[in-house]
């Protein structure tokens, strides 16, 4: 199963500790999948996911540089390049 690493707030990551009891990649993990479904079933649009993902994730949008995405994007299709070419077909 691949891994994802989160970025939590200080304070989040204290509350979250204080219940070591929880297994909060599964909280994690089922989160995701019900906004997959949320999404996926209601055909959102951007202005309407970006409104779901709050106002910190706006935030963080706009105050990240062009060129960060575009790096990101040049990186991602490099290794897709390189996935699918190194792909044989019978």
């Amino acid at each position: 199963m691949p891994n994802i690493t989160l970025s939590v707030p200080p304070d989040l990551y204290r509350r979250m500790k204080k219940h070591p009891e929880i297994k909060w990649s599964e909280v994690a993990r089922r989160a995701i999948a019900e906004y997959l479904a949320k999404i996926e079933a209601e055909e959102l649009s951007s202005d309407e996911v970006l409104s779901l993902l709050g106002d910190e994730f706006r935030k963080e949008l706009k105050e990240t540089p062009v060129e960060k995405y575009e790096e990101a994007l040049k990186e991602t299709r490099d290794a897709e390049w390189k996935r699918l070419s190194t792909t044989r077909t019978s």
